[in-house]
């Protein structure tokens, strides 16, 4: 809609019209308070506290329920308007507990800032206060009635934001209270946005109650660890006499690609942080056969010298690295470099779940093809092919969801098996489980409802995943591209899948998927590189079980657990493993070096779709390093040249990464 002007406390501002007069003054810094609404979920106009007055309107307004128009007059602050909030704090007091002290939201609760903003010093009810005991509605959902203001946050969050439905309200008027679907438990994906979007301490966490204050803690931002959808997690970390120790996470500021949102597994999933089966020093294996724990300096002199033996005698050929699709890029791209430059080896691989190199190699020359995580989020239409995203990529699901009710997007889903996104469709069609690769042909006999209205559209968001790849990836490219105006998506599984790729952790590409036969523009950076094609995962096993493979290091991945490698395979074979835990893998190895998470180092993460964000460094363990720095003490042992390792020259930054941004 066009711009109006309107004014508010005696300033003129501008907004398109029928903008709700509270988010037209948040965007010009006028704040108004509020407890029911919240962007994005529908108006709900129950807490009073948005009021203002409006010129030629004989009572009090709602912020939250009024559009602008053109020429309004509007006040926010008078005498009059501080009553009416203060008698809307007087009531959402009259039966509070008052338990601030003790309230897991204080110092960061809305109800106790406008309390110091608007209330009164003492309270006109004589009334005893209605006491109710604490509910555990799940092990993440705590519930505490007496400090509910009935504000329906929650309710619309979990139906409307998450289709869960998991929360309502059972009876009227000051018998309301909120309700969870299990009568007594809730039933729901335990996601906790409930918990973060409740202005005040009625619902709590589980994993944080009771343990902290929020100004007892220091707030580091940094990026999930558990999907490929890169989502932003502020973690919330306190200092003791023993360390660090993650106590939080959440999202309340709103920042990063994923806004407001953040999954069970991004809110709850940092316990492994602190987990009792962690590595916190060096293991060796000894003469008995048996991994005893050693200092760092013994660790790295064994493994560094052995592994200089093996190139001496054997040459780099009779070893091979894997990578992880868990660490950064920097770890990465020193991975690769430390294999071809200090091992002299091409077998290096990490663990795909998602055939990157294709889908860069069949948009070469396209330019703006890629979609971004936020287009999901206001692309008029969307071809979602396999897949679930509501469990393998909650923020995009979220995307897809809030996409479809807010702007009425149409949400086309092709999918072997049903899933929960089918309830946003528009319309759905049914493919037999290795039949994707037929979609395009049925799209274009365009003799079905399905398929007329996916070709009716003028513009088109693709989002595919892992049921494609190699030549079926180009196929589905090549049909997007004769279509016209299309974007594409592809789906990956962990944190730094993208990223893995695209430094470099593959047999035959280096770090922008160039070519290891024409590595011409890496001369300076890769002295005496080898430009033969090394070995895939499962060809590096192979050589292993035919005793051709001398050495195998392995940075945060466990191939004999999830590809069930056999393990008298690596027998005859020197193992190095760089991880968080004894794994399987780890189990076997002959020196195991104990590395850090992802939330406690620095460094960059490339998400599924491209976007390049920073993981910063929260926590401390002790007894534990960054796989970059083992890598480069590693190189280091062996009588590299560590400074012309680690430094990162246009191999390592300004190599074109496909659609990266």
């Amino acid at each position: 809609m066009p711009d109006v002007t309107f004014t508010v406390d005696g300033k003129k501002l501008t907004a398109p019209g029928g903008t709700l007069l509270i988010e037209a003054c948040r965007k010009a810094g006028i704040e108004i308070p509020a407890f029911c609404y919240y962007p994005g979920l529908s108006l709900q106009a129950a807490c009073r506290m948005c009021v203002v007055r409006q010129e030629k309107v004989p009572k009090l307004q709602t912020a939250c329920t009024t559009p602008v128009a053109e020429g309004n007059v509007f006040i926010t602050e008078s005498p009059e308007i501080t009553q009416a909030r203060k008698a809307t704090i007087e009531l959402l007091l009259g039966n509070h507990p008052l338990d601030c002290p003790v309230c897991d939201a204080g110092g960061e609760c809305e109800l106790q800032d406008m309390t110091f903003k608007y209330g009164a010093g003492e309270s006109l009810y004589t009334e005893a206060k209605q006491h109710r005991e604490e509910q555990q509605w799940s092990p993440a959902v705590f519930f505490d009635r007496p400090r509910c203001i009935l504000c329906y946050r929650c309710v619309r969050m979990c139906g409307e934001g998450m289709d869960v439905w998991a929360l309502g309200i059972q009876n009227r008027g000051v018998s309301a209270v909120i309700a969870p679907n299990g009568g007594d438990h809730l039933d729901c994906e335990e996601c906790g946005m409930c918990i973060d979007v409740c202005p005040v301490g009625a619902l709590t966490s589980g994993s944080y109650r009771y343990k902290t204050r929020p100004w007892e803690m220091k707030h580091v931002s940094t990026v999930c660890t558990h999907c490929a959808d890169g989502c932003k997690v502020t973690l919330g970390i306190r200092q003791s006499n023993e360390g660090s120790e993650i106590v939080r996470a959440d999202n309340r500021d709103k920042s990063g690609i994923n806004g407001d949102f953040l999954c069970a597994k991004g809110r709850f999933g940092f316990d492994f942080v602190e987990n009792p089966e962690r590595l916190i020093r060096p293991l060796v294996r000894n003469a008995a056969g048996k991994l005893e724990p050693t200092t760092w300096e013994h660790a790295f002199r064994f493994a560094g010298a052995r592994l200089k033996e093996i190139v001496a005698t054997k040459g780099g050929n009779a070893i091979a690295v894997l990578g992880s699709n868990r660490t950064t890029n920097e770890e990465n791209y020193l991975l690769q470099k430390f294999a071809r430059t200090v091992l002299g080896t091409n077998n290096i691989d990490h663990e795909r779940t998602a055939d990157y190199a294709a889908f860069v190699a069949a948009l070469a020359g396209h330019e703006g093809k890629v979609a971004s995580l936020r287009e999901a989020a206001n692309a008029p239409a969307i071809l979602l092919i396999g897949g679930d995203p509501t469990n393998e990529h909650p923020l995009l699901a979220w995307n897809l969801r809030t996409n479809v009710r807010l702007n009425r997007a149409r949400l086309y889903i092709a999918n072997h098996r049903s899933i929960k996104l089918e309830r946003q469709a528009k319309a759905v069609q049914g493919v037999p489980p290795a039949g994707y690769r037929d979609l395009t042909t049925i799209l274009d006999r365009n003799d079905s409802d399905f398929a007329k209205a996916v070709m009716a559209e003028p513009s088109l968001l693709i989002v595919f995943g892992q049921d494609f790849g190699g030549n079926h990836i180009a196929a589905l490219v090549a049909w997007g591209l004769a279509r016209g105006n299309v974007r594409f998506a592809f789906l990956g599984d962990h944190a730094n899948s993208r990223g893995a790729a695209d430094m470099g952790l593959l047999p035959d590409l280096l770090p922008g998927y160039v070519p290891v036969a024409t590595p011409a523009a890496f001369a300076d950076e890769y002295p005496g590189l080898p430009t033969t094609v090394g070995l895939t995962q499962p060809e590096i096993f192979a050589a292993a079980r035919q005793g051709a493979l001398a050495a195998l290091l392995v940075v945060g991945a466990d191939p004999v657990e999830k590809s069930a490698i056999d393990p008298a395979s690596l027998k005859d074979t020197f193992v190095i493993v760089q991880d968080m835990f004894l794994t399987a893998t780890a189990a076997l190895a002959d020196v195991v070096f104990p590395a850090a998470s992802l939330y406690e180092k620095t460094g960059t993460i490339t998400n599924t779709f491209g976007d390049v964000q920073l993981a910063r460094k929260a926590a401390d363990k002790a007894g534990v390093k960054p796989d970059f720095e083992i890598l480069v003490r590693l190189a280091a042992s062996m009588g590299a040249d560590v400074k012309t390792l680690v430094p990162f020259g246009k191999a390592g930054v300004t190599a074109d990464l496909g659609q990266s941004r």
